[in-house]
């Protein structure tokens, strides 16, 4: 029904940025809520960043607040990641997520998932 495509991922240094982009199929991706988990060797996967549906409300980790920016272009079906002030402890495979109509965009009841990039963030 919906496939979502990361991309973006690959090895920065500390301090640098990447831009991580998810393309999702269907003619409602406006109707969808986006989110960004990731999951690092030995940790649990944990919510990053979302935007809502309808009115691109978002939604931040602490860890990442103030550093990374999720939008969106639903013109293109595309939700990106801007991760800016990388650290080491970004280091992860991000995955993208959609729900439609979810209201909480920090959920982690997500319908549809994507097969993950990875994000390397030496020192």
């Amino acid at each position: 029904q919906v496939q979502l495509v990361e991309s973006g991922g690959g090895l920065v240094q500390a301090g640098g940025s990447l831009r991580l982009s998810c393309a999702a199929s269907g003619r409602t991706f406006n109707s969808y809520t986006m989110g960004w988990f990731r999951q690092a060797p030995g940790k649990e996967r944990e919510f990053v960043a979302g935007i809502r549906w309808n009115d691109d409300s978002t939604r931040y980790a602490d860890s990442v607040k103030g550093r990374f920016t999720v939008s969106r272009d639903n013109a293109k079906n595309t939700v990106y990641l801007q991760m800016n002030s990388l650290k080491p402890e970004d280091t992860a495979v991000y995955y993208c997520a959609a729900d439609r109509f979810l209201v909480r965009p920090n959920s982690n009841e997500y319908d549809y998932w994507g097969q993950g990039t990875q994000v390397t963030v030496s020192s």
